[in-house]
């Protein structure tokens, strides 16, 4: 908001937006009156949920790479076999353009995730008072891809209940699916978790400190 040249801020003029129909109530009220979602100037728990789900999406993802993401039954041997070790296997058949995606959605995409939201997360706790923008860039980034992670699952969702052939071939969800699964929404619910405004309070810490040091 800018009154008379001088900027100034939602949470200065008494006003609080919701995060989830961006309708501006004012700040003595506690709940929206238009989608009934809970109104916070600000969420002090915000860091501390995000680092929670941030590592228990890092632990999650471990065991995803590990162990296999999908089981192949012919007659009576069972073969697996890892995320990274499928896109070898199918880069050596030819399939170049599925193993790049494949690495890209579960290898590439996972871990740009866990490092934006980590630099997002630090950012706010030091304090950091540049790159505003790029960082809600990031924020909005990591918000938009979270949903597409799943491209392991449901691969092997449809491969399960497709290839069923009896006793010959089977296909069945390896330890890994779980695994990869969990690891998908623990950071999904990290960046969901990020209470976005918290990157601007640091221009108006910025402010105040600027002011009380140049004041005459």
């Amino acid at each position: 908001m800018i009154d008379s040249g001088i900027e100034t801020t939602a949470r200065q003029q008494g006003l609080v937006a919701c995060t989830h129909c961006s309708r501006v109530w004012p700040t003595a009220a506690t709940q929206c009156q238009r989608c009934g979602a809970k109104l916070t100037s600000r969420d002090a728990r915000s860091l501390s949920r995000v680092w929670a789900w941030w590592m228990l999406g890092l632990i999650c993802y471990i065991p995803a790479n590990i162990y296999p993401m999908l089981e192949t039954k012919l007659l009576f041997k069972v073969s697996g076999g890892t995320i990274v070790g499928g896109a070898v296997e199918l880069f050596a058949h030819g399939a170049v353009a599925v193993a790049l995606v494949i690495l890209l959605a579960s290898v590439a995409i996972p871990l740009a995730k866990f490092g934006a939201i980590a630099y997002l997360a630090l950012s706010v706790q030091q304090g950091w008072q540049s790159n505003q923008h790029r960082r809600m860039q990031i924020y909005e980034v990591v918000e938009f891809v979270g949903r597409w992670s799943m491209i392991d699952v449901f691969v092997v969702a449809v491969l399960s209940s497709l290839v069923q052939l009896g006793s010959v071939v089977s296909i069945s969800p390896g330890p890994a699916s779980l695994t990869f699964a969990l690891s998908v929404v623990c950071t999904m619910l990290a960046a969901r978790s990020f209470d976005s405004r918290l990157i601007w309070d640091s221009i108006a810490k910025h402010d105040t400190n600027r002011d009380q040091v140049f004041k005459p």
